[in-house]
């Protein structure tokens, strides 16, 4: 099966359109050809952790530590999607998905260092994509979403320079397999988390504390990706090459200079560190000099295969953080969700705004944008989420605005799709459309479900006036507040 085709030349794509309803509603009307879908991860949903030779994971050793995961718990069944995958994409078929974002684990393809391939484990991404295909719904799989085959972190994982090569590896015999049906190939997901929190931090897989560590690791990530890139490449030259990274909008709580040099810093290392590398610009040398990091494991020719211009970039976005050189709390000004994150949608169309403004991708997606909310109100048997929904609209408007000013986002990724388990918090933290009962897997459609399934259908979203004004919960601003930020003050 032909996948059909998602974007082209985003010059082409032109701007978003605002039809005024009446003085109470603005209907933003979304681009032809826009986008709409919602994303996953191997390790959150599938289950089946040993099933059909799958090797262990750094997320299976992981949760086997008692104090990793705040509640306990493990992705050893998860949302069972590796039984269930064919009901779950009829679901995201009823719900009128075009694209589905999901990660393909290495574990299932190669469960063996230098091994072959696991024919049982490849064969079900092939099946999955062709069910997404028969379906209509284009595939969008990401090779590598933090969860690593324990057998490489023995060695050293990704501060192992060799881990950057296996990855490669693993990406030619992905795509030698699914190539022929898989239009754009993500390597990695969020670059940032796998060595902040796994290497630094500890919170994650493979839980290290080291800075030392932290650096390496960064690096032989986007090694990985440049790496991987060459081989899709080579291996299906008509198809696009992404990379998923993370943004935070970094502030500093006040103007003094000790506010904005650590604001300058946190920016540095949870934004620029990887983006800057990947645009042709190196690390930010103010703060690998800052860090002591004398960029020994930066060999020469590195920084040339990281560079190799991606077609696409993918933005995941939750949060802002108010940053201070005391560490004092600030005020969270439109509210937090369920895990204490502060919703703040201006900064998303700011930092849109700021990565088209400072670097050259041809085209944006946003790959990841959702929250954790209590989900405790229901209508019946369906979870009533009004500020789930509230969230996703401000952030869609967002999304709307920068389009209008020129931003060439060409689709929008809710995360996710499924209620699952959301790394060390567990089962705690629900973010999905769907409502999963983890005891007997019925997938159960929260209201959210059905109003992202209107956006999508219509390809527009509604926006009362009187939201446009600003104020509390349900009344955030849509235009961008402009905040001061290292770069300007």
């Amino acid at each position: 099966m032909t996948p059909k085709p998602i974007y082209g030349n985003v010059s082409s794509f032109a701007t978003g359109t605002n039809v005024e309803l009446d003085d109470d509603i603005e209907v933003r009307k979304f681009p032809e050809h826009f986008i709409w879908g919602s994303a996953t991860s191997s390790f959150q949903i599938e289950g089946a952790h040993d099933a059909d030779g799958k090797s262990e994971s750094i997320w299976d050793r992981f949760c086997s530590v008692p104090g990793n995961i705040v509640d306990g718990s493990n992705g050893d069944k998860a949302c069972g999607h590796y039984e269930l995958y064919r009901n779950d994409v009829a679901l995201m078929k009823d719900l009128g998905l075009s694209a589905y974002r999901f990660s393909i684990a290495w574990t299932r393809v190669l469960p063996t260092i230098g091994g072959e391939v696991n024919e049982a484990g490849i064969g079900f991404y092939d099946r999955l994509v062709d069910e997404l295909l028969e379906a209509g719904i284009t595939p969008f799989p990401t090779l590598y979403h933090w969860d690593l085959p324990q057998a490489l972190e023995d060695q050293g994982g990704w501060t192992n320079r060799q881990t950057a090569y296996a990855f490669a590896d693993y990406a030619e015999a992905t795509v030698e397999r699914l190539g022929d049906r898989v239009e754009t190939w993500t390597t990695l997901n969020e670059p940032f988390v796998s060595a902040n929190h796994g290497y630094l931090s500890g919170e994650h897989a493979p839980g290290k504390q080291s800075m030392d560590d932290y650096l390496t690791a960064s690096h032989y990530l986007l090694l990985a990706h440049g790496l991987a890139s060459q081989r899709i490449r080579s291996l299906a030259p008509k198809a696009k090459v992404a990379i998923v990274l993370n943004f935070t909008s970094i502030e500093p709580a006040t103007n003094s200079p000790q506010d904005q040099a650590q604001a300058q810093t946190q920016d540095d290392l949870e934004n620029r560190w990887y983006v800057e590398p990947i645009s042709g610009m190196g690390y930010p040398a103010e703060t690998a000099q800052q860090l002591g990091w004398d960029q020994s494991e930066v060999l020469e020719g590195d920084l040339q295969i990281i560079s190799d211009p991606v077609d696409l970039l993918g933005i995941n976005f939750y949060t802002r953080n108010v940053v201070s050189a005391d560490d004092s709390p600030q005020t969270k000004e439109f509210g937090t969700t369920d895990m204490d994150w502060e919703i703040h949608p201006p900064s998303f169309g700011k930092l849109l705004r700021r990565l088209n403004d400072d670097y050259n991708f041809p085209a944006l997606m946003i790959t990841e944008n959702g929250a954790a909310m209590p989900d405790q109100k229901r209508i019946g048997n369906q979870i009533n989420d009004q500020d789930r929904i509230d969230y996703l609209r401000r952030h869609i408007a967002q999304v709307h605005s920068a389009i209008d000013n020129g931003v060439p986002i060409v689709g929008y990724l809710a995360w996710s799709l499924f209620d699952n388990f959301e790394w060390a918090w567990g089962y705690t933290g629900r973010f999905g459309l769907v409502e999963v009962n983890f005891e007997t897997l019925e997938r159960i459609p929260k209201l959210s479900a059905d109003w992202f399934s209107s956006v999508i259908s219509s390809n527009e979203i509604s926006i009362p006036a009187a939201d446009m004004t600003g104020g509390p919960l349900n009344t955030w601003p849509v235009e961008p507040i402009f905040l001061p930020n290292p770069e300007s003050a």
